[in-house]
């Protein structure tokens, strides 16, 4: 266990702000997740102290860069232009939303799945293909014996499967995961990255118009699908997805469009905030 001080963070905010779909609330001050073959659970305790099912070192090597503790969230809010009324309570409400760096693959693979999909059923897709393809993850019992944490919500915990894994899931396969018509992109994928066509860990080195045209190239990625990878998994804050929800926001507030020359890198942060926003005021 390891429990440090983070000002800026609002666990069930960034489990529903929809940019991943394995962080879960078990109940209103703990939040578990599942990434980089690990499970992880995070207490929220009193004065913006967290504690953390894992050691200081894995935290320290995994989930600071995991959740972006570097980042400058409350800088970023001071930036919003004040004549921004939209902006400025969009802010004020999702406050405590981080942008999360997820691993590459299962963020392209969970985002190619995500096209007119709604968030729980990508949930259910992406859980699918762990339960299926991926290996299950060993969980310390005792760490969960402290009252600190709550009792995990499964029994077992499957890793999402890495490329050379997935490669065992032909369309017909993929499709009875509950992928639909998204199986003949995820099978293009996992073949081109299998054939060494395509090296995620190499796009890292890309600048943004590189790395979103090598995007587009995957089979049935599109202008959304890579703004989402390229925010969610390389960190390219500067990225600002479109979607459904962000459209109706651009055409009921900014005339259609948002400026991104306004913000720079920290349209995908901004972006974020609107999203959960919009989405959940009503709710």
């Amino acid at each position: 266990m390891f429990i440090t001080q983070i000002k800026y963070m609002n666990l069930r905010k960034i489990a529903e702000s929809g940019q991943c779909f394995r962080m879960h609330m078990t109940d209103d001050t703990h939040a578990e997740l599942v990434a980089y073959n690990r499970y992880l659970q995070i207490a929220e305790l009193e004065d913006n102290n967290y504690a953390f099912s894992c050691s200081e070192k894995e935290f320290k090597t995994i989930w600071a860069e995991y959740f972006d503790l570097s980042g400058d969230y409350e800088g970023t809010i001071r930036k919003i232009r004040p004549d921004d009324a939209f902006l400025t309570e969009a802010a004020q409400y999702s406050y405590g939303i981080r942008i999360l760096k997820q691993e590459h693959f299962e963020t392209l693979i969970s985002y190619i799945i995500s096209q007119r999909k709604s968030i729980p059923s990508i949930m259910t897709s992406v859980e699918r293909i762990a339960e299926q393809y991926g290996n299950i993850i060993t969980i310390d019992n005792e760490v969960f014996e402290n009252h600190i944490f709550a009792k995990p919500l499964k029994k077992k915990y499957y890793s999402f499967p890495n490329p050379q894994e997935l490669d065992k899931a032909d369309i017909t396969a993929l499709r009875r995961l509950g992928v639909g018509y998204r199986a003949e992109y995820i099978y293009d994928a996992v073949k081109r990255i299998n054939t060494n066509m395509l090296n995620l860990t190499e796009l890292e080195k890309c600048d943004d118009s590189s790395l979103y045209e090598r995007l587009l190239d995957i089979h049935g990625v599109g202008k959304k699908v890579a703004n989402c990878v390229m925010l969610y998994s390389y960190a390219r804050t500067k990225r600002f997805p479109i979607d459904v929800w962000i459209q109706r926001i651009l055409d009921k507030y900014y005339d259609g469009s948002f400026d991104e020359n306004i913000y720079g890198d920290s349209n995908g942060i901004l972006q974020q905030l609107m999203f959960y926003f919009e989405r959940t005021k009503g709710i």
